[in-house]
């Protein structure tokens, strides 16, 4: 049995701060130290002197990245997406889809069943963004596609991928969103997104069992002092999360600062919300069948929408605390910790407690990765 011990680093504690301390692995698990004490065999110490041990990050909103894209529907471009995501410090995802015919979703639905990937990242499922959204508010996604919220579709598209689709997005405004909130909610994460939902409207919404804002800000009402909208209707709500895209693009750094006064470190979720273009150079490629022209950290359709981002979750996260004045462990929290919970697979992922996989990224002081583990095995 492999038996590792991580000393003298900073650990990572699950309540968001950092302490001095030792990490006992067993396989690909985290375990205590009086089980493994209990362990036979030799082990493997790494001294991780000077660095921040943090569990590996959990991407739960993001496109794709190395010229893939989730929406591409093959096992060929979920393994690019896992490869790349965790080279980069994000061990576990669940890559989105946009609005699409329902038999292209069927066909991403498909390759997703049995999806894994050895060498990549853990993929824990699929974030569907979309088609159940306001056309009034639809970004970047294609309206050709944009379908009332339908339970039906829903079913069947998660019959098709054995149920791998982790969170829906919706515009509760629209024809029959509220229903189909009521009727999901309790299966599955449900998102308020893309929508024109006045306060009232996203608070019923969240009353009927909506727990979550899809990039906030983005593609939805502008908080204000007589019209605070979804988001204040979600900051009113104790148990609402919010993603926030910390690309230095998406965001200014003073609302950034912002929502975490407003929300804590305990209700946003770091999301990325890359695409294709992720660790690529600049130029031209196509997210949901529409073109992208890609230029430094701005990724815009032809007629200037901004059509998600190109930085991974890593980068957001050193965005975050070196530009934007995030302490560290309010950055890791968010990353990894809520992601992990807002997806209901807090049991497996998000912390560096005992019984957790063994997904842990050693940080230098600039926030540089030194040493990732996937699963208790060192990566390359």
């Amino acid at each position: 049995m492999n038996k590792q011990r991580i000393i003298n680093g900073q650990i990572f504690q699950e309540e968001g701060s950092f302490a001095p301390g030792t990490l006992y692995i067993s396989g690909e698990r985290i375990v205590s130290e009086t089980e493994y004490a209990g362990l036979p065999g030799d082990e493997c110490v790494l001294d991780a002197q000077n660095t921040y041990v943090i569990p590996g990050l959990t991407d739960i909103h993001f496109h794709g990245c190395m010229g893939a894209d989730c929406c591409d529907g093959t096992a060929d471009a979920f393994r690019t997406i896992a490869s790349y995501e965790l080279s980069q410090g994000v061990t576990s995802i669940t890559p989105a889809t946009m609005t699409m015919s329902e038999e292209v979703l069927s066909a991403i639905c498909e390759a997703a069943k049995d999806f894994t990937c050895e060498n990549g990242a853990d993929f824990c499922g699929l974030y569907m963004e979309g088609p159940f959204i306001s056309t009034a508010k639809k970004g970047a996604q294609n309206e050709k596609y944009i379908h009332p919220a339908d339970t039906g579709m829903l079913n069947r598209l998660q019959d098709i991928s054995g149920n791998k689709i982790r969170t829906v997005v919706v515009a509760p405004e629209t024809e029959g969103a509220m229903e189909f909130i009521k009727e999901n909610a309790g299966k599955i994460n449900i998102s308020l997104a893309h929508t024109t939902a006045d306060y009232e409207t996203a608070k019923e919404a969240l009353s009927c069992g909506a727990s979550e804002l899809t990039h906030l800000y983005n593609a939805m009402p502008p908080f204000t002092h007589r019209a605070p909208g979804p988001i204040g209707a979600a900051a009113d709500d104790e148990n609402c999360m919010v993603e926030l895209i910390c690309d230095g693009v998406h965001i200014h750094p003073a609302v950034v600062r912002t929502t975490f006064k407003i929300f804590g470190d305990d209700r946003i979720i770091m999301i990325s919300d890359s695409m294709r273009a992720a660790g690529m150079e600049d130029g031209e490629y196509d997210l949901g069948g529409q073109k992208v022209i890609v230029k430094g950290s701005f990724a815009l359709l032809e007629d200037g929408t901004l059509a998600g981002s190109v930085t991974n979750l890593m980068d957001c996260v050193r965005t975050a605390v070196q530009k934007m004045g995030i302490p560290l462990a309010s950055a890791i929290k968010c990353a990894a910790v809520n992601p992990a919970r807002a997806i209901g697979m807090s049991n497996d992922y998000g912390t560096l407690t005992p019984g957790k996989y063994a997904n842990i990224v050693l940080l230098d002081q600039e926030l540089k990765i030194t040493q990732i583990l996937h699963r208790g095995k060192a990566q390359a």
